[in-house]
């Protein structure tokens, strides 16, 4: 560029020092002098410019005719490289995903899923399942055939040859029945005026009292029967006399009059001493 810019300049000075000469020995007057150098000058402006501007323009064009074109810009091969490189990536990664799924997985959940039936067959009795089995009069001799034969089917002596868990062969003991529990029914209760008739509070251990009326002549194991009605068994609680205070004698062949109650009485119920028991 700067020798085009020199080439230029030189051209220029050469072309004012011929129009000087040429004046010098012409004719022309100052003025026409001027005027024609005012040509000169705006004749080589107008060239420059337009060599300015048509030198890039017919340069790039020689040079793309010359040049041979790329099939691809440097941006498109670098973008077709790196997809290379990621498809060749994850080819790998497939190839140990496959090869991991394939070594370790797969073995696994087959050993995982083999444990399992082992399992599910044991605790079903089934674990014939799990043996390979032989085919039917396989290993065994003409008198066990003969034998077979008369005890019955291969399905039936192969149902009796089944080991069977302990619990399936065993013969469990009949159990007894439970006992039937004993409905507590008490006499009818009597009037007021009726003859004969006492009462009898009893005093709870949670401090509340319970009144009711008996006949003299009633048993006196009532008074248990009473009281188991109300919340109070008669192996763990017992019956005693408020003044003087001691265990109340009760027995079916007692009477209430036989038990020392004649009037009105109260009782407490309090808990059986153990060392007594």
């Amino acid at each position: 560029m700067s020798n085009a810019k020199s080439s230029w300049l030189l051209g220029i000075m050469s072309i004012s020092f011929i129009c000087f000469l040429s004046w010098k020995h012409s004719i022309i007057d100052v003025k026409g002098a001027f005027l024609l150098i005012g040509r000169g000058l705006l004749l080589l402006g107008l060239s420059s410019l337009m060599v300015s501007y048509l030198y890039p323009r017919l340069r790039s064009v020689f040079s793309k005719s010359t040049r041979p074109r790329p099939e691809y810009s440097e941006d498109e091969e670098a973008k077709l490289r790196q997809q290379q490189a990621r498809e060749e990536l994850q080819e790998k990664h497939s190839e140990k995903a496959f090869s991991y799924q394939e070594s370790v997985l797969k073995p696994r959940q087959e050993t995982s899923m083999k444990k399992k039936e082992e399992h599910f067959y044991r605790m079903t009795g089934q674990t014939w399942k799990l043996t390979d089995g032989e085919r039917l009069g396989e290993g065994e001799s003409l008198g066990q055939s003969t034998q077979e034969d008369i005890k019955g089917t291969p399905n039936q002596e192969a149902v009796r040859r089944r080991r069977l868990p302990e619990s399936a062969t065993k013969v469990h003991p009949k159990q007894e029945p439970p006992p039937n529990k004993r409905v507590v029914i008490l006499p009818e209760e009597p009037a007021d005026d009726v003859k004969g008739v006492v009462r009898v509070v009893l005093r709870c251990p949670s401090g509340r009292t319970v009144l009711r009326r008996f006949l003299k002549s009633d048993s006196s194991s009532v008074l248990l029967d009473w009281m188991l009605k109300i919340g109070y068994h008669p192996t763990v609680y017992t019956l005693c006399t408020s003044y003087p205070r001691q265990p109340l004698v009760i027995g079916k062949d007692r009477s209430m009059g036989d038990a020392g109650i004649l009037t009105h009485t109260v009782l407490n119920v309090e808990e059986k001493d153990p060392s007594t028991t």
